[in-house]
């Protein structure tokens, strides 16, 4: 008999990840269903194998074990009642605080609950017997391997957390041979805590990227803090509008990513530090995902593998990250500031390429930003107004914000009123769309609602959005978006006289303009920075194929050669002459 790994995949993953992470001690009760597992161990010369007939007592064999060797301890058992038999000893070990792998097997999720013979369902355990629960299908693709490596380096890094618990895993088997000669090659993901040996950074990395997401207030402290750890390893910091960061590191890079026919270099990060929760930036937030390496770094320690390319977590507050890595930087960069001084020279360069944009939000976004109010709040919608902001900066005393949180239309003026009434000698701006606005817009009435209050209304119609020229619903649907996707001709149709009779009822002064030179004479009135007598609003329509066209001229500023002479070859060939020519080179 051959003395090879099973060739279930999801398997070989499990043992490659168990070796990676330095799991030897194995129980194992007889079976079939686990048998992949225990025939891939047995003749692994890595693994300490143990039988115990009685998984009750194998149960128990094992915190024995645990507890003696301050090692974790995988468990393994067959289908029917075997596994239920675990809880007592999984209740010991919960409360003990001790590192046992509970490992069991399933032939089929089908069979779960249709009569089908020692079919059971796993799918939940008592509160105090595991912390942790995983289940996991036959792994058929890429896709499905690299969730299969997340899930399960997830699973064994909670075996020693904050002092260590069990953790229940449960694979579906799909009963393969044993004929795979080497274990595949897998990411292994380690957390790092304070009390931890801290990697060092890779001397390869010479370009190091800091990516914030959606962050709470900086202090002057931790923003002097991430400013010498840039100056100490070459490192420039990506942000959206909801990042907060303002220190001399912060580049607002989503013009340069959203290029639709050039990929900048500069967006290749060796590696990214990832801090913060949801990103405000699809963009940049896309780009991203061609980092080498990310170390994600935040004090909840959750394994976020956003990018999939997750190598640490450190569970621990940023500042004192920075610290550490600013006193040990990479060898072999030292205070320079390349990286950012490269960023800064590419927005530059293609921001020159903005030619004159249709009257939109993107066009509005530009000529409004620059000018908002010092030492004032800005607040954004989501979606297409989100996008067409986080191409261009405020000024850095500006505060801004977004729900990025889960992202939807149902409360950004809520939110906006909410955060006015903190500081009421401060203006507080919001720009939505018009469905965000309906949503939202009983909120006005909030007896709360004060004069420091200036809301900026782009009202399309219809969630512009789904218009986009590169949106699925324009693409398939076309015109025939606008009936239920993009939900148009709703509260009034742009209507000239709806909104304006609301707010100026409710105490507001009302203020609209329907084009460029409209908007040219009230906008410095909106953009006032003193609090005046009466909230305001500022009612701006647009049509969504200027919207689109502003979008679209926006992100084809940038075209390498290569495409260049590829967009002329589909020009001049047409596409069945581009068909035929790949045909004949045999592509």
């Amino acid at each position: 008999m051959s003395k090879f790994y099973t060739d279930d995949r999801n398997v070989q993953i499990l043992v490659a990840l168990l070796k990676a992470h330095g799991i030897r001690k194995i129980v194992a009760s007889p079976g079939t269903t686990n048998m992949a597992l225990v025939g891939s161990c047995q003749h692994d010369p890595w693994f300490e194998m143990y039988s115990c007939v009685d998984e009750r007592s194998a149960a128990y064999m094992a915190c024995g074990l645990a507890a003696e060797s301050e090692e974790p301890v995988v468990l393994t058992c067959t289908g029917a009642t075997a596994s239920r038999n675990y809880f007592p000893g999984l209740t010991e070990a919960y409360y003990r605080k001790l590192p046992i792998l509970a490992i069991t097997f399933f032939d089929s999720y089908h069979g779960i609950g249709n009569l089908v013979p020692q079919m059971i369902d796993r799918s939940v355990s008592p509160k105090d017997t595991v912390r942790y629960k995983v289940e996991l299908p036959p792994v058929k693709d890429e896709a499905d391997f690299k969730f299969a490596e997340l899930k399960l380096n997830t699973a064994i890094l909670e075996l020693r957390r904050n002092g260590g618990r069990p953790v229940h895993v449960n694979l579906e088997n799909s009963r393969k041979k044993f004929t795979t000669k080497e274990l595949p090659p897998v990411r292994i993901i380690n957390r790092i805590t304070r009390k931890s040996a801290f990697p060092a950074i890779p001397s390869e990395a010479k370009r190091i990227a800091v990516y914030i997401c959606s962050h709470s207030s900086w202090t002057e402290s931790q923003i002097e803090s991430l400013d010498a750890f840039c100056q100490r390893n070459n490192a420039v910091v990506f942000c959206d509008h909801t990042s907060g960061y303002k220190g001399k590191y912060r580049m607002m890079f989503s013009l340069v990513a959203t290029q639709d026919r050039y990929f900048s270099p500069l967006c290749r990060p060796d590696l990214l530090i990832h801090i913060g929760e949801m990103s405000g930036d699809y963009t940049i937030y896309g780009r991203m995902s061609s980092a080498k390496e990310v170390w994600r770094v935040n004090e909840d320690g959750e394994v976020r593998d956003t990018f999939g390319k997750l190598r640490y977590i450190y569970e621990m507050d940023e500042q004192d990250f920075f610290d550490y890595y600013t006193k040990y930087p990479v060898s072999t960069l030292v205070n320079t500031d390349e990286y950012l001084q490269s960023c800064i020279s590419e927005h530059i360069r293609i921001s020159d390429k903005i030619p004159e944009l249709p009257f939109s939000n993107i066009w509005i976004a530009k000529t409004v930003a620059p000018r908002i109010p010092e030492k004032s709040f800005f607040h954004f919608g989501v979606s297409n107004t989100m996008r067409s902001w986080t191409f261009f900066d405020v000024p850095r005393s500006v505060s801004t914000n977004a729900n990025v949180g889960g992202r939807g239309i149902d409360g950004m003026l809520s939110s906006l009123i909410g955060a006015s009434l903190v500081n009421s000698n401060a203006l507080h701006f919001g720009v939505l769309g018009d469905l965000t606005f309906f949503y939202d817009m009983n909120s006005l009435g909030n007896r709360h609602v004060g004069k420091n209050l200036r809301i900026l209304l782009v009202n399309n119609g219809r969630g512009t959005e789904f218009r986009l020229y590169m949106h699925p619903g324009q693409k398939m649907l076309g015109n025939e978006a606008d009936s239920y996707v993009a939900a148009a001709g709703h509260f009034g149709n742009q209507s000239p006289d709806l909104v304006k009779n609301y707010v100026t009822a409710l105490g507001f002064e009302y203020l609209h303009a329907s084009n460029k030179t409209e908007f040219t004479a009230v906008i410095d009135r909106f953009l006032t920075p003193e609090i005046t007598d009466k909230p305001m609003l500022l009612e701006v329509f647009t049509d969504s194929q200027d919207e689109s066209d502003a979008l679209e001229t926006l992100r084809n500023l940038e075209v390498l050669k290569v495409t260049q002479s590829k967009d002329l070859t589909r020009r001049i060939l047409g596409k069945r002459g581009v068909k035929v020519l790949k045909k004949v080179l045999g592509k």
